[in-house]
Formats: structure tokens, C-alpha cells, sequence
């Protein structure tokens, strides 16, 4: 005789499928660091913080930091949403309300499970936990001198993003 799965557990596929790039079989949390907003900003830290207590590997995408990842997640979500926004292996989970009211209920656990564990429970060694670092070349001021080409005008770096920042090698 097959086992029944209990009522009340929640899976993914309950979930409707809306992958972000590379989204398939992780864990993607699209956050901001700006303050601003103290609400937004609070909520992107009580996910995270619940994704750490359970020591999920997840990728941050921080809408702040980084333009593309803005637009990925309006693309993906199909207009203008403010972060947090948790993806499970390609299923749009929600935002904060949802994902505190599985936790609550017990079921972020269930729709966690099969996700790898992190390796470590500090940050990263390469960025401290930002996930960015400043562009080695142009240290950040988004604007190169290219001598070899005689003019010392300077030019838009084209190695790191609109703040002069660029992905951690080390966690990203």
C-alpha cells in the first residue's frame, strides 16, 4: 500500500513556475540593501534570516546592487515588484508575508527540503557577505583612461555594473 503524503504538507508544485535566470534547482531571494524604505529593508532581512536558520545554500540577488537583477525580477514576475521575492527551484514562492506565514505554519521546511547545505555558516571571505566587490579595473569610479589608444579621455569601464562594483569571484 502507497503512503499517503499528509493534508497539510506544501510542495512546490502547488506553486506556480516562474524561473528567474539559473533559478531551476537553487534558491533565489531578490533583496535590497537600501534602507529607504525601513519595511522593504526588514523584510528582505527576516527571509534572509530565516533561509540562514535553516542554512540553505540560496543565491541573493540584491535589486539594489546590481540593475540587471531588478529587471530580471520584473521580467520574470511580470511587472514592477518591490523585493522580497523568494524563488524555490523555479517556482515564485512570494514575498514576506507568504514565506513568514509557511515558516509559521511549518511548511517552509518541506518546501526547502533537497536544497543543498551551505558549506559554511560565516560570510564569505571574498566580499564579507555583499555578494559585490569594487571592479579591479577601474577601482570602482566606473570610468578607465585607455592609454593605448592615445587619448586621455577617460571611458565607461565595461567590467563592472552602474555602481562600479563586480560579482564575488569567490561566491557567486
Amino acid at each position: 500500500m502507497r503512503s499517503q503524503e499528509p493534508e497539510n504538507r506544501l510542495l512546490l508544485v502547488d506553486f506556480e513556475e516562474k524561473c528567474p535566470p539559473g533559478g531551476n534547482n537553487t534558491v533565489i531571494l531578490y533583496t535590497t540593501s537600501l534602507r529607504g524604505i525601513r519595511k522593504t529593508f526588514e523584510d528582505c532581512n527576516t527571509i534572509r534570516f530565516l533561509l540562514g536558520s535553516f542554512r540553505v545554500l540560496y543565491d541573493e540577488r540584491d535589486v539594489s546592487m546590481h540593475m540587471e537583477f531588478r529587471e530580471e525580477l520584473w521580467q520574470t514576475l511580470g511587472g514592477r515588484v518591490i523585493p522580497p521575492r523568494l524563488f524555490i527551484k523555479g517556482r515564485h514562492v512570494g514575498g514576506v508575508d507568504e514565506v513568514v506565514g509557511f515558516h509559521e505554519q511549518g511548511k517552509l521546511v518541506d518546501l526547502l527540503m533537497g536544497i543543498p547545505q551551505r558549506p559554511t555558516s560565516g560570510p564569505c571571505n571574498g566580499c564579507g557577505g555583499m555578494r559585490f566587490v569594487l571592479c579591479f579595473s577601474c577601482n570602482g569610479s566606473r570610468r578607465m583612461v585607455l592609454e593605448e589608444r592615445g587619448e586621455g579621455d577617460p571611458v565607461r569601464c565595461v567590467s563592472c555594473n552602474e555602481n562600479g562594483l563586480v560579482k564575488c569571484g569567490v561566491c557567486f
